[in-house]
């Protein structure tokens, strides 16, 4: 088998375990109402539950870290994702509360795991690729994000129990995952090989500012998750079913925009696209705290995900570019930050808006989320950031250098 098949072989396999994991993580955080009815967790104690996911996840990512010096990272997705998924299956089938804390504190070992291993592999993909390709991996999670979401509505519009509406979902992608991991690639000089080129002594210091653009796009992303309906409703007046939509667009929109988005790094390079992402994510935040009625929110909450979409994936590939020869270190320590915006965000909005009001609230995320543009040159000079031809050209020549598919090491 050639090097070009095997790492198209290898993309489409990782492609598909982003989807899975969009699925999957739908799965879980649409039906967190029935979860709380099922088990009796109350209003009081759900904060804990749902705080556990993120913190334990942050702490698989670290120790993933250091897992990757020993084996490969297409080693520990390949056992990941298989554990996140049945993980998904026991929060459907237990019956006491301590089922569903066990059931959801194996899913977030196990989703960081998977979070950080998926990217590590996007990113030395990526390298291999000599072009942008790392928002066309975070795509397929938005599809896969859909995909779930929907799947979730079908098993509340038809009242089925958790097991029963988690059970399709999980046969189908849990065969299909393990059929797929045969065809993980990961890049010589990755994984435990750059691992032996050690950390830059100053490597924290010139991380920080992607790791502060990726807390900042989360607690973005997380507003929209968690507060895009009850905003429409409250504020803005919107009828219950109206309310539903915004995040549905906001997923469609972050979908198309991810789609799109190699095309535009790979013409105008990763710092204009950036630049722009953060801006118009920014606008978003603002139509959404000036907004009249209902129909201009969701306008601003369509803004929201065509701006925010391009960011994380790009910080990822930052990442990579500034860490060539760390780069799995630095996607492991980057990933952190995903959960920290996620554990900031809702409770910062909600405080907010409790104390003061929401439409002042949502001023605080559209600031955060423009501290991007102050630290744009981190994504990397032009000529370091684009994916042009001349690029494109150069990686063409030289040889790629892939490890086995089979087990990755």
């Amino acid at each position: 088998m050639t090097d070009d098949v095997r790492l198209r072989r290898g993309r489409g396999a990782l492609g598909f375990g982003f989807f899975a994991q969009g699925v999957a993580f739908a799965l879980l955080v649409t039906r967190i109402p029935a979860i709380q009815d099922r088990y009796g967790i109350s209003d009081g104690l759900l904060p804990a539950f749902l705080a556990a996911v993120p913190v334990l996840a942050g702490v698989s990512s670290v120790a993933t870290e250091h897992l990757v010096k020993r084996v490969a990272p297409s080693a520990v997705l390949r056992w990941a994702q298989p554990v996140v998924l049945l993980a998904l299956l026991g929060v459907g089938a237990g019956s006491r509360m301590w089922h569903v804390a066990v059931a959801l504190g194996v899913f977030g070992l196990s989703v960081g795991a998977l979070d950080a291993s998926m990217n590590m592999l996007g990113v030395s993909l990526q390298r291999a690729y000599g072009r942008s390709i790392m928002l066309g991996f975070h795509a397929a999670y938005s599809l896969g994000g859909i995909v779930g979401a929907s799947a979730a509505w079908a098993g509340a519009h038809w009242h089925l129990p958790l097991f029963t509406g988690y059970l399709p979902a999980v046969a189908v992608v849990l065969p299909l995952t393990l059929a797929g991991s045969r065809y993980y690639v990961d890049v010589k000089g990755g994984g435990a090989e750059e691992a032996g080129q050690g950390w830059p002594a100053r490597g924290g210091r010139l991380l920080l500012p992607l790791c502060l653009v990726m807390a900042c796009a989360y607690i973005g992303d997380s507003t929209v998750s968690n507060w895009s309906a009850k905003y429409l409703q409250d504020v803005l007046g919107s009828s219950e079913q109206l309310a539903t939509v915004p995040y549905n667009v906001y997923m469609v929109t972050t979908l198309v925009g991810r789609a799109v988005g190699d095309l535009g790094v790979r013409r105008f390079g990763a710092v204009a696209v950036v630049r722009c992402g953060a801006v118009v994510a920014a606008a978003g935040f603002g139509v959404v705290a000036a907004a009249p009625d209902a129909w201009v929110g969701m306008l601003g909450f369509t803004l929201l995900g065509i701006g925010l979409c391009v960011i994380v994936p790009q910080t990822f590939a930052a990442a990579g570019r500034l860490f060539p020869n760390a780069s799995d270190t630095a996607v492991a320590r980057l990933n952190i930050f995903n959960y920290v915006g996620f554990l900031v965000g809702s409770p910062l909005v909600g405080g907010i808006g409790d104390a003061w009001n929401y439409r002042g609230a949502m001023v605080v995320p559209m600031a955060l989320v423009l501290v991007t543009l102050l630290y744009a040159r981190s994504f990397g000079t032009v000529e370091r950031a684009r994916y042009g031809v001349r690029h494109e050209r150069r990686a063409g020549d030289r040889a790629v250098d892939v490890g086995r598919g089979g087990n990755g090491v």
